[in-house]
């Protein structure tokens, strides 16, 4: 990735992105909106040969730092101040030269020498950039948007010039021996110096404006690159143990020890090894609710520890951690281009050369109607300025910016313009059942005892033991019962019957705790109670542990994963955006079947292996729909990267995430709704905003050829298409989620 410096306009981007790929093996893709260029090469292509190149074509590239920050955002501010400074000084000097030329009651005595006083320093230092980018241009025998400008500034100019010297005004002047003071007002019919002061001021506005404005639509990205630490507090071995150093957070390296005190920020991806806190994970995850960890758990950089101190061994550092990963992804979706825009992208091209030609037509067209030197100056001034290819190049980089910033802020990641394109094509929605809509923790729903025995005396010695156990649903039941109960009893002499339960003796009684025909083939016996309540449970899809001592089934402990509280909205969210949910898991029916009445899905797939579940969502597409998968797991993979829209839990695996089209970040399923919805609302930014940039070239030029449009206001509608671009884009950064 190189950030590039002296881009103009969109002419200038196509130009490098073409001289790049002439390159054997070479692939770059220009972003104007972002001042950058992402370039795969091979590995006998050198960086220091694409520089040259960029180089060559009149412009400059730097290579990014390995952690794809930009480091031209010191430049980009110098150039939107130098903008500000000449907008400032021209719209001062510009106003009185258009005041005067436009209003016959304020013409008084010689106004035509004053506003050519006025008009030289607007016209020569005000407009320099768009002259100087010009003759960089003419070396490198190229064009670009401010050739056109420069063109034209400089032909109202030059026909002023000759105007009030061998005009009306010139002739005055000759016939008294060059004495111009003679001049009076007879010669303001023929110049055109408020053309040329009010066009820069115009373009320079405009040019300032969309700085300040594509700035604006990137602050998300730049957020994200602010948000880490930047000091650790490091663990270093010394005499007489640790001892406290304070680092930059960039010179930590993977098994460092770091501390991390209240209301400090985690100063890269690491593993809890002493301590417990909570941490405010918002601004991965865009929950507000903070997580409690403790030793062993994961913690992620950039987000806060809010409770105790906590020690943290490094895991993953610098370009690996899970923030950079996420502000490279919305890189990638910045610098992306949708189909549409590379159509936009060729037009401006070859904009430039056919504006200059239309110019030239225009203008002998004129004149061969006899319309006179004055009209046909004027409309092929008109023609040149009105021009404007810029508004072409922004439309999709700043909406992908804004779309891709504001998505990111809300846990939201989309990996570039092509998922857009998909995401508002979507009819189907596949949803894996566990992690996805339930939460994939195994949690006790009910305690069922047989007559004469209390509930938390079945409890009490299923925890004890299935404590020993590893098993998720022997965690569950331990982790219940250590809620629950305020101490577990010790257990003697532990079997592990794998796949059937376990036993061991508990209070001197040898308890059993396992699967129902397991504790028939012992010979306990179950009550009537017991056995009616473990068929409810398993026709509910839920698992039913039974616990047995002294030669019986003395009750059961119904475990089951446990649906997410915000499915059901979230599902019901789908629909209103006209799609159909489908659930799809490897579970039993009657699991799957009470999952998805849970939370209002009518259409259930179960019992498939991870292949069928590419082959389900191959299935849908051939009865003709277009279909997202929403999953979290391994298992999930490849049907996420078959579907035409992947989404991924960003609580899942790396394989899931990886093979996703969209990331949900927190692990709420209603971001899947704000994600399609964020998805189409982008799109539709991105056409309006080309709807807009064709649509005003093709009904501005043919009225500045016609003569019917003033060159100042030609400048003036120029500015404001790029503008306008820019502005609908930031409409963006509102989006709110439901």
């Amino acid at each position: 990735m190189f950030d590039l410096e002296g881009m103009t306009c969109t002419s200038c981007a196509a130009r490098i992105e073409r001289k790049l790929n002439k390159l054997d093996g070479v692939e770059a893709s220009v972003n104007f909106a972002t001042e950058t260029v992402e370039v795969h090469h091979p590995d006998e292509v050198t960086t220091g040969e694409l520089a040259d190149v960029v180089a060559a074509a009149g412009y400059r590239a730097v290579e990014q730092e390995a952690h794809g920050h930009s480091s031209s955002d010191h430049d980009h501010s110098a150039g939107a101040t130098d903008l500000r400074r000449r907008l400032i000084v021209s719209a001062i000097l510009s106003v009185p030269v258009v005041a005067l030329s436009m209003v016959p009651a304020w013409q008084f005595d010689y106004w035509q020498w004053v506003s050519l006083a006025l008009a030289i320093p607007v016209v020569v230092w005000g407009a320099w950039p768009f002259h100087r980018a010009t003759v960089s241009g003419a070396r490198h025998l190229a064009t670009s948007m401010d050739t056109l400008v420069s063109i034209g500034i400089t032909a109202a100019y030059g026909w002023s010039l000759y105007a009030l010297f061998f005009g009306t005004a010139g002739m005055i002047g000759m016939r008294h021996g060059f004495d111009l003071t003679l001049a009076r007002g007879d010669a303001s019919a023929n110049i055109y110096l408020e053309v040329a002061a009010g066009v820069t001021t115009f373009l320079i506005a405009g040019r300032y404006l969309e700085s300040r404005s594509t700035r604006e639509a990137g602050a998300a990205m730049r957020a994200l690159a602010e948000l880490g630490a930047k000091e650790a507090t490091l663990l270093v071995d010394g005499p007489h143990g640790p001892v406290e150093k304070q680092v930059g957070a960039d010179t930590l390296v993977v098994g460092d020890r770091f501390l991390v005190r209240p209301g400090e920020k985690i100063a890269t991806d690491g593993e809890v090894i002493s301590g417990s806190s909570v941490v405010d994970q918002s601004v991965i995850t865009g929950e507000s609710v903070p997580v409690d960890i403790t030793v062993g758990d994961r913690v992620i950089g950039a987000t806060v520890n809010g409770g105790g101190t906590i020690t943290v061994r490094a895991t993953s550092v610098g370009a690996d951690t899970q923030m950079s990963q996420i502000a490279r992804l919305v890189m990638d979706a910045q610098n992306g281009k949708a189909g549409v825009q590379r159509l936009a992208d060729a037009i401006s091209a070859y904009f430039v050369p056919v504006v200059l030609v239309l110019a030239l037509v225009t203008f002998s067209a004129w004149l061969l109607a006899g319309g006179g030197l004055t009209a046909a100056i004027t409309a092929a001034v008109a023609v040149l300025i009105i021009a404007c290819p810029c508004a072409l190049g922004l439309a999709t980089p700043t909406a992908l910016m804004a779309g891709s910033g504001r998505g990111a802020q809300l846990g939201i990641l989309i990996r570039g313009p092509q998922v857009l394109e998909r995401a508002s094509r979507i009819d189907t929605v596949v949803l894996d059942k566990t992690g996805t809509i339930t939460t994939g923790v195994m949690t006790v729903a009910d305690v069922v005892a047989a007559p004469g025995v209390s509930d938390d005396q079945v409890l009490r010695r299923a925890a004890a033991v299935e404590s020993v156990s590893e098993h998720p649903i022997a965690r569950a039941i331990a982790r219940a019962g250590t809620q629950r109960l305020e101490r577990l009893p010790e257990v003697e002499g532990f079997e592990n019957a794998a796949g059937l339960g376990v036993r061991g003796t508990v209070d001197g009684v040898e308890v059993l705790a396992g699967r129902a025909a397991w504790a028939t083939e012992r010979g306990l016996a179950a009550a009537p109670e017991v056995t009616r309540a473990i068929d409810e449970a398993e026709s509910a899809g839920a698992t039913a542990i039974v616990v047995g001592w002294d030669g019986a089934v003395r009750g059961a402990v119904v475990v089951a994963d446990e649906v997410k509280p915000s499915s059901a909205a979230a599902v019901a969210d789908l629909r209103r955006l006209g799609l159909t949910p489908v659930l799809l898991t490897g579970d039993n029916e009657g699991a799957a079947r009470a999952v998805a009445a849970a939370v209002g899905i009518d259409r259930v797939i179960a019992g498939v292996l991870p292949q069928d579940k590419v082959d389900t969502v191959r299935a849908l597409q051939a009865e003709g729909s277009r279909v997202a998968m929403i999953g979290d797991g391994v298992n999930d993979a490849a049907a996420l990267a078959a579907a035409d829209l992947g989404l991924a839990m960003g609580t899942g695996t790396d394989v899931a995430i990886e093979a996703s089209d969209l990331t949900l970040m927190s692990g709420d399923l209603r971001l899947a709704g704000d994600a399609i919805r964020l998805s189409r609302a982008t799109l539709r930014t991105i056409r309006g905003n080309l709807f807009w940039a064709f649509g005003y070239n093709v009904a501005a030029l043919p009225l500045a050829a016609s003569g019917l449009l003033n060159p100042m206001f030609a400048g003036a509608a120029m500015a404001f298409s790029s503008v306008f671009v820019v502005l609908n884009s930031l409409r963006l950064r509102r989006f709110q989620a439901r």
